[in-house]
C-alpha cells in the first residue's frame, strides 16, 4: 500500500470532517453507507409546544428511498414518502405539517391508538366482576381510547441505530383510571425504518392490574399520493374469509360471517370502489384474518395501478379494520390538500371491536405478569 502524501492526508482529514459534521447536523443517528446503499439516518427537530407547555419534537427517518416523519405527540406519522414505479417520490399518508393542526383537528391521521382501538359499546365493560365506565366520544360508544387517547398525549422518545435500519422508541405510562380504564399500563412503541423499505411498528405493554388493551396504528393511506384524490381504483386484497357484521352504531353483532358472495370479499385483488355502494355507509368493518396462531403473517395488500406502488401489511393480530375514508368531508385540509370522502383508506391491525363485551371473541384482557405484544410490518414496493 502506498503511503499517503501530506496533501492526501489533509484531503482525507477534510472529507472526514465534512462527514462528521453532516452527522452532527442530523441531530440524531447516522448509519454509514454500505454496499452502495444510501446512509440511513434520524433527524430530530422541534415541532412546537402543547398548550400546557410540553415540548414536542419531529423525527425524520430516512433510508435508500423512503422518508418517514414521526412526532412524539400522539406518535403520529405525519408523512411517509415512497417512490413510484418510475422512482418519483410521493407522500402516501394524509396528515398535517404543524403541531397546532394535529392538536386542533385530527381524525386520527397517522396516530397511535390506545388503550383500546375501535369501539366499546356504550363505553362499558365488566372485568373480574367489576364494571368499568369509559369516556364516550362516538355517540353513546367509546372509540379509540376516549376523549384523550394515546393519539393526544406526548410520548417520551429515544432514537437508535440498528443493523438493518433506524428506529424511534416511544414510551408512555397510562395511569390507572385514565379515560376510565383500570391499571397503570406501561406502553412501548418502536417505529423502525429498514433498508428494505419496511416501516415496522412493534408494541409492548405491561400492567399492574387486570385491564383490556387493543393498540393499533391509524394512518390514512393513498398510494397515489396524499393529494391525488379518490382511492376507489386501488386494488385491495385481505387474507380474511370472514368478517364481523355490525349494527347501525358499528358495534359487532357477535356474528362471524363468511365474506364469500358478499361485497366484503377481498380474498382476491379487487378495486375498492367496485362494490362499495352496496355497503351501507361504505367500508368501515373488521375482517377476521385467516392466520390465528399469533405469528407474523400477511394481512393485506394494496396496489395503486396509476403509480405502481404496492403496500403489504403483515401482523401478529387476529383481525384488521378496513375503513375507506367515508367520513372525510373536505373540512380536513393538510399539507396543501383538501381531503374529501374516499380520498384515503385505513388498514388497522387489531383485535375485534367491542371484544370486552363479546365473550366469544378472542380475549383482550391483560393481567399483571403478562406482556402484550403486537407487530405490524408495512412493506413498500412497485410493479
Amino acid at each position: 500500500m502506498k503511503q499517503q502524501t501530506g496533501k492526501q492526508k489533509a484531503c482525507f482529514t477534510l472529507i472526514s470532517a465534512i462527514f462528521i459534521a453532516a452527522g452532527l447536523v442530523l441531530g440524531g443517528c447516522v448509519k454509514k453507507s454500505m454496499e452502495g446503499k444510501t446512509a440511513m439516518a434520524i433527524q430530530k427537530e422541534s415541532f412546537g409546544t402543547t398548550k400546557d407547555g410540553q415540548a414536542v419534537d419531529l423525527y425524520t427517518l430516512t433510508n435508500n428511498g423512503v422518508t418517514a416523519k414521526i412526532t412524539n405527540y400522539g406518535g403520529i406519522l405525519t408523512s411517509l414518502v415512497v417512490p413510484d414505479r418510475d422512482g418519483n417520490p410521493g407522500d402516501v399518508v394524509l396528515g398535517y405539517d404543524t403541531l397546532d393542526e394535529n392538536i386542533a383537528d385530527n381524525p386520527y391521521f397517522g396516530a397511535l391508538i390506545g388503550r383500546y382501538g375501535n369501539r366499546i359499546a356504550k363505553g362499558k365493560f365488566t372485568l373480574d366482576g367489576a364494571e368499568y365506565t369509559l369516556a364516550t366520544n362516538n355517540n353513546e360508544n367509546h372509540l379509540h381510547g376516549g376523549i384523550q387517547g394515546y393519539d393526544k398525549v406526548v410520548w417520551d422518545a429515544e432514537s437508535s441505530d440498528l443493523d438493518d435500519g433506524v428506529a424511534l422508541k416511544l414510551t408512555y405510562l397510562s395511569k390507572d383510571g385514565e379515560e376510565g380504564y383500570p391499571g397503570n399500563l406501561s406502553c412501548t412503541v418502536v417505529y423502525t425504518l429498514t433498508d428494505d423499505n419496511e416501516l415496522v411498528i412493534d408494541y409492548e405493554a405491561t400492567t399492574d392490574k387486570a385491564t383490556v388493551i387493543n393498540l393499533t396504528h391509524h394512518s390514512y393511506f393513498n398510494l397515489g399520493g396524499h393529494d391525488s384524490g379518490e382511492i376507489l381504483d386501488h386494488e385491495l386484497t385481505l387474507t380474511a374469509d370472514n368478517y364481523t357484521p355490525v349494527d347501525s352504531g358499528l358495534i359487532p353483532t357477535g356474528e362471524i360471517a363468511p365474506v364469500a358472495g358478499t361485497p366484503m370479499d377481498f380474498t382476491s385483488p379487487t378495486p375498492i370502489g367496485d362494490r362499495i355502494a352496496q355497503v351501507d355507509g361504505g367500508y368501515d368493518h373488521n375482517w377476521v384474518l385467516n392466520n390465528t396462531d399469533g405469528s407474523l403473517a400477511l394481512a393485506a395488500r394494496a396496489y395503486d395501478p396509476k403509480t405502481g406502488r404496492v403496500m403489504e401489511i403483515s401482523t401478529t393480530e387476529p383481525a384488521i379494520q378496513f375503513y375507506a375514508g367515508n367520513f372525510l368531508d373536505g373540512t380536513q385540509k393538510g399539507k396543501g390538500a383538501e381531503y374529501l370522502k374516499n380520498n384515503a383508506f385505513c388498514l388497522e391491525t387489531q383485535h375485534y371491536p367491542d371484544s370486552p363485551n363479546q365473550p366469544a371473541f378472542p380475549s383482550v384482557v391483560l393481567r399483571p405478569g403478562e406482556k402484550y405484544t403486537h407487530k405490524i410490518v408495512h412493506k413498500f414496493s412497485t410493479k
